[in-house]
């Protein structure tokens, strides 16, 4: 099974990390997380993969996460409830996020996604 890659066609990090992946000859399943936002599931399973605690997968630069308070609600809030919030809308999320059976990468960074290819094949 190929990773899912999902991204924010706009997002400049997202546009970057794919032309990093197109330019290594890598082949993933392309999601585009404003049309096909994560489940409340697949958040769930994604935050376990990560290894990262709930808040890293919040867009901090998102105009979303500033009009909803949502720094303020990380710090009150069960993770049920933000797990809720995340899957209410894919902008919520930060991407891009890279997905395989068993690990999951969040942002873009250059060195992970290397490691992170580097286990799978």
């Amino acid at each position: 099974m190929k990773p899912i890659f999902i991204c924010y066609s706009k997002c400049g990090t997202c546009r970057k990390a794919k032309k990093w992946l197109l330019d290594n000859d890598f082949e993933v399943d392309y999601r585009e997380i404003s049309i096909d936002k994560p489940s409340f599931q697949e958040l769930s399973e994604w935050i376990k993969l990560s290894g990262k605690p709930i808040n890293k997968f919040f867009n901090t630069s998102g105009l979303l996460y500033r009009e909803l308070g949502v720094k303020d609600l990380i710090k009150t809030q069960t993770e049920r409830v933000l797990l809720e919030l995340l899957s209410s809308n894919g902008m919520l999320v930060k991407r891009p996020l890279l997905i395989s059976n068993n690990k999951v990468l969040v942002g873009f960074n250059e060195e992970e996604y290397k490691s992170f290819f580097d286990r799978i094949i």
